[in-house]
């Protein structure tokens, strides 16, 4: 997004990710949540901040709580504005609320050349309670693997950062009729959920292990798929009862189950969705794959997007 910058103002680029699934949603190990994420090349959050009062129009309130945390962390005492020019999605899935908090913290150490860490603004904003991948992303991009929460973790630490093959494609699917579980809802989810066995736990790590990271490592798109697919198998079926089914949105289902027709098995939804999303292995592939499926979109009323995996961090500039 172009913007005519000002002197004195810091701008701040942060980019949506998905979230392909949790590894361990049993807890036995003594360890929860692991998960996996990759950073989007869109949508992106752009926001601008500056020193002073009423620099801008009021902010959102969420937009107002992050800030108020940041400088409260910092122990700032100037007032600062922030006016938001594009945002990612609030409640889709996509890491929206992460990435802004983490945006506003970066900016204002930008703004008064401060020295900080993206675990100190997390802990913060109240970010990072059981995902760290938005953190990892924010900080380089790729694909990022977290490895959950022990008794004394603050912020999940970042296990693997990698480059994510620049040849793939990544679309999105949107329903703007459904907004995913959040809040006191998401809260009550996991407070009430029963553990996962721990055979299937076994099993999708090692698929993980041996089948979506080597993946990774080595451009094996098929290896990858199998290992996305078990990992969104286990952790749908996790979600089901809370989210009414392995999906969130009905109509997403149904395209993602034309899309696994098409032989695409690299496909899910992203943390609680509505959003889908599926991974094909080349541009050309993904445009013949929304040709087949653009009368299923039109039908559902659902919107899409292609876009690349980012394999760098947010952006900070003056």
């Amino acid at each position: 997004m172009e913007i005519v910058k000002k002197p004195h103002h810091v701008y701040v680029n942060a980019f949506g990710r998905i979230h392909l699934g949790f590894l361990d949603l049993n807890g036995q190990s003594g360890r929860r949540f692991g998960s996996l994420g990759v950073s989007l090349s869109s949508p992106e959050t752009v926001i601008e901040l500056a020193i002073g009062k009423d620099v801008f129009s009021s902010a959102p309130a969420y937009v107002e709580k992050a800030k108020n945390a940041v400088i409260k962390m910092y122990g700032i005492e100037e007032e600062v504005s922030v006016q938001v020019h594009q945002e990612i999605p609030r409640h889709f899935g996509l890491g929206s609320g992460t990435q802004m908090a983490l945006a506003i913290g970066a900016g204002v150490a930008q703004l008064f050349d401060l020295k900080t860490s993206l675990q100190d603004i997390a802990i913060a904003t109240n970010r990072g309670k059981r995902s760290g991948i938005g953190i990892g992303t924010f900080a380089e991009g790729g694909i990022v693997l977290d490895g959950g929460r022990g008794s004394q973790t603050k912020i999940p630490p970042i296990l693997m950062q990698h480059e994510f093959p620049a040849d793939w494609r990544i679309l999105l699917i949107f329903d703007h009729d459904h907004i995913g579980v959040h809040g006191a809802a998401e809260v009550e989810a996991f407070e009430t959920l029963k553990d996962a066995s721990v055979i299937d736990t076994q099993q999708v790590n090692q698929a993980v292990l041996m089948k979506l990271l080597p993946g990774i490592k080595e451009a094996d798109y098929q290896m990858f798929s199998e290992g996305v697919a078990a990992l969104q198998a286990y952790t749908g079926g996790y979600f089901a009862p809370a989210q009414g089914g392995q999906y969130a949105s009905k109509k997403v289902a149904h395209v993602l189950g034309l899309i696994q027709q098409q032989g695409v098995q690299c496909s899910g939804q992203s943390s609680w969705g509505p959003t889908g999303f599926a991974i094909i292995e080349s541009a050309v592939q993904a445009e013949q794959l929304i040709q087949a499926l653009e009368p299923a979109f039109q039908q559902q009323k659902l919107s899409w997007q292609i876009c690349e995996a980012r394999n760098a961090g947010a952006e900070v500039n003056t």
